[in-house]
């Protein structure tokens, strides 16, 4: 079936040097081609930074999905991706956004802190509780 939708979750350790300000500078870059890119391509989505660790959801046809994350894998910003899940799914979670955005200073992102252990290995994190954590968090951003 070529409308079916997927679901990519995986997370990736930050290899962005600099200051916060070289930093925010960066992830304004990565939000800024991603919602360019997403919204053409038809990828729905969100990214998580705690200045420690990527996090990201994507929603979309598997070709697509699968074409941008090869793209996303040969970004020198970050190394160690971990694809935590990958399937099909019945619904968007994330339909209103190309790419949504939960950054450090969030509950969230503490939350997503404190599962990525000094270690940061695929096995001690959950794709299920970083979608949920996602899910919350813009759900209570679109209630605002």
């Amino acid at each position: 079936m070529n409308d079916a939708l997927y679901r990519l979750v995986y997370v990736s350790r930050n290899d962005i040097e600099g200051d916060d300000a070289t930093m925010h500078r960066e992830i304004e870059q990565i939000l800024d081609a991603s919602r360019r890119n997403n919204a053409r391509a038809g990828i729905f989505g969100a990214l998580m930074f705690n200045m420690r660790c990527f996090a990201q959801v994507l929603e979309g046809p598997r070709a697509v999905i699968e074409d941008t994350f090869e793209r996303i894998q040969h970004d020198i910003r970050h190394s160690n991706v971990a694809v935590l899940d990958f399937k099909r799914v019945d619904q968007c979670t994330f339909a209103q956004w190309s790419m949504a955005y939960v950054g450090a200073d969030t509950q969230a992102a503490r939350q997503f802190a404190l599962s990525t252990d000094a270690d940061f290995t695929a096995e001690t994190l959950d794709a299920e509780h970083i979608y949920r954590l996602l899910k919350a968090h813009m759900f209570e951003a679109a209630c605002r």
